[in-house]
């Protein structure tokens, strides 16, 4: 556990993130050491973090070191879709039983990672440590480096169980991980002046691919995406790219950071939400090749796809723009959507009543400002009670979340749209705005909701005549005719 411990204190204190970077030097030999309260985990452990940060690796046989139900819970949490293996979707677990707490569960680990190399032959098998395991002390380091000695193939230990923490601190040290196991341990066939890394970006609902088409009309390669469809041996050697876009940096700032310390790959941060944070990442791709070497037409070329994809989409959008402009909306989400999706909606005519910050880093809440003033809404938590009453008095006209918590949206009687990981249309990219533009407009304007808003046949006031049903019913059971409180 002191390897551990030693691990998720240099995770805490990333120099890199602007928290740490706001203070001072005595408090930031202190790090990040608040003590963890109960239920401080409860949106996710930091296995989680770990687990939905490396799954997208497609390719890569994921095993879980403990009991069934920490596989059962974060399997497939996340609508990450993959253009090849689907190797990723299987879910592999010791399935560790009380003889193994007593006696300690590293022989069934072993025999797992056995069964799965005869079966399955994978590139690499990844190992994500437990609470359970971890408490009674099974040390998978070591487990994984015999295994790796035996069987000639990766096993790379991802030693972050949900008791250290919460799911952005797994995060990142799946991050370490990565760093520590798997990249620079092989090399590309080819390098070329236009190869990045697209870090933090996992491929929900396929927005990859969104965005992979213009890259590629750029001439720009996609080294390595970590960890959106990527392969094993992509994410080895995506060292040796020119540079990287960081799309999430509350989940994998210590990647870009250490890459770009080790391996010069200088980075930095984008959205691929909404049009001109789109057209921003485009260009900014562009510069930082030129810069590290690539041809200087690599910057026209951009500026050509950009115009024409911006005209296309204000065509697109046409129809919308009236039925659109001023419509309220309550964003619930975190991270980097926190400022991005607010940027795509403004774009839009749409204006944002109020967006959530739980997830979100000091960059991400000034991004915020700038984008909705110094008295921007950013709710640090808000509770069902007070997202309820919001909806309920027609402060906004539509939420945006993740699926936890549309009934409430459901429950007051207002529409709701998924934006979060489990959603099933890509959002990414300028054809990705049109989408969710569309989306809002199809709940918006659904009829349902006029109907759904109409009081109940049995819920009418008090004094007024039943329904000639309900009276005829009455009559035949020689019940009055009339509402006895109206008499």
């Amino acid at each position: 556990m002191s390897t551990l411990s030693s691990k998720v204190q240099e995770v805490f204190d990333e120099p890199a993130c602007g928290k740490n970077q706001a203070k001072g030097e005595k408090e930031r030999k202190k790090g990040c050491t608040k003590q963890l309260q109960p239920g401080a985990a409860a949106g996710g452990c930091a296995f989680d973090g770990a687990k939905i940060a490396l799954q997208p690796i497609t390719d890569v046989a994921h095993l879980v070191h403990g009991p069934i139900a920490c596989e059962g819970n974060s399997w497939d949490n996340r609508g990450a879709k993959s253009s090849g293996s689907r190797l990723y979707r299987t879910g592999f677990t010791t399935d560790i039983n009380e003889l193994d707490v007593v006696y300690g569960g590293e022989k069934r680990l072993f025999r797992s990672v056995k069964e799965i190399v005869d079966k399955y032959d994978p590139p690499a098998i990844f190992v994500y440590q437990t609470c359970v395991t971890a408490l009674i002390g099974d040390d998978i380091e070591a487990v994984c480096k015999a295994a790796t000695q035996k069987f000639g193939k990766p096993v790379i230990p991802v030693n972050a169980p949900g008791f250290v923490g919460n799911k952005n601190l797994g995060n990142k040290l799946a991050g370490e991980a990565l760093l520590d196991y798997v990249i620079g341990t092989a090399e590309p066939e080819t390098t070329t002046p236009y190869d990045i890394n697209i870090i933090g970006e996992y491929n929900l609902a396929g927005e990859l691919w969104q965005v992979k088409p213009l890259l590629d009309e750029m001439g720009v390669r996609i080294l390595s995406c970590i960890s959106g469809d990527a392969k094993y041996q992509e994410v080895a050697y995506s060292h040796r790219a020119k540079a990287a876009m960081m799309v999430c940096s509350k989940a994998m700032i210590n990647i870009a950071r250490k890459m770009d310390e080790r391996y010069q790959i200088p980075f930095f941060e984008g959205s691929f939400y909404g049009i001109s944070d789109m057209s921003d990442s485009l260009r900014n791709i562009a510069k930082l090749l030129v810069e590290k070497g690539a041809p200087a037409d690599l910057l026209s070329r951009t500026e050509a796809i950009i115009r024409r994809e911006e005209t296309a989409f204000w065509q697109a959008m046409e129809p919308y723009r009236d039925r659109l402009k001023g419509v309220k909306v309550l964003l619930i989400t975190g991270g980097v959507k926190s400022w991005s999706v607010v940027s795509a909606l403004q774009e839009v005519g749409m204006e944002i009543v109020g967006t959530s910050v739980k997830k979100s880093t000091l960059e991400d809440k000034q991004k915020i400002k700038e984008l909705m003033g110094e008295d921007a809404h950013m709710i640090d938590d808000m509770t069902p009670r007070e997202m309820y009453k919001m909806l309920k008095d027609a402060q906004a006209e539509i939420m945006l979340s993740g699926g936890r918590s549309q009934f409430i949206a459901l429950k007051a009687k207002m529409p709701w749209l998924d934006i979060n990981q489990e959603r099933h249309h890509a959002y990414a990219g300028y054809s990705g705005m049109v989408t969710l533009v569309q989306e809002i407009d199809k709940a918006l304007h659904n009829p349902m909701w006029e109907q759904v808003r109409k009081p109940a046949p049995w819920d009418k006031p008090v004094g007024a005549a039943p329904s000639p049903r309900l009276a005829a019913h009455r009559a035949l059971e020689g019940a009055p005719t009339v509402c006895p409180l109206a008499a």
